[in-house]
């Protein structure tokens, strides 16, 4: 299954996730949607990118339904962010001596995080990291480059996936580039 996200412009900071006949409102990087990527940037990948795995907070919610393999966070999961570490752009657990996000949030974020295969499968050193779908901010403030759902849309879009599922972030459909592949 593809999932298409299209927006009004490159610059735009939100767009539209077309499920079915639905049309979800999301959130997106503060400089829009951009081909070429890189840390810090603050804008949301292009291409086709394939739903690797969900995690989510089990104080807060329980399990989801979905069919993309399910971790429940740990208050010491991390994702490493420093460019020049072994281990950029990967979960790591803290702990962690280089730069890194915290998974485990205060505010509900987090809740529930959806990986993108963005610069995980073919890995390459400052074209961004920790690009994730996850719970958007209350007036769907712009991301850091991620895609913002709110947390019913999100739930509702994770049930029907799969570990085959792609989010297809501007372009064609069927002829959208493949990332970094």
């Amino acid at each position: 299954m593809q999932i298409p996200l299209s927006t009004r412009s490159p610059r735009a900071s939100s767009g539209f996730v077309m499920f079915g006949p639905l049309r979800l409102k999301c959130a997106l990087g503060r400089t829009g949607v951009s081909v070429a990527k890189f840390e810090g940037d603050g804008a949301t990948p292009t291409g086709r990118f394939r739903l690797l795995r969900v995690y989510y907070r089990p104080d807060r919610l329980s399990r989801p339904k979905t069919q993309i393999p399910i971790f429940a966070l740990r208050s010491t999961d991390g994702w490493c962010d420093a460019t020049d570490d072994r281990n950029y752009n990967r979960h790591v657990r803290l702990p962690y001596p280089a730069s890194h996000e915290r998974l485990w949030r205060t505010d509900s974020l987090y809740d529930i995080i959806v990986v993108m295969d963005y610069n995980i499968t073919s890995r390459r050193q400052m074209r961004g990291s920790a690009i994730f779908i996850h719970v958007v901010r209350a007036g769907y403030k712009p991301t850091l480059g991620c895609v913002a759902l709110s947390r019913p849309d999100l739930l509702r879009l994770i049930a029907c996936c799969n570990s085959n599922t792609e989010i297809q972030i501007g372009g064609s459909p069927q002829r959208g580039r493949r990332g970094l592949r």
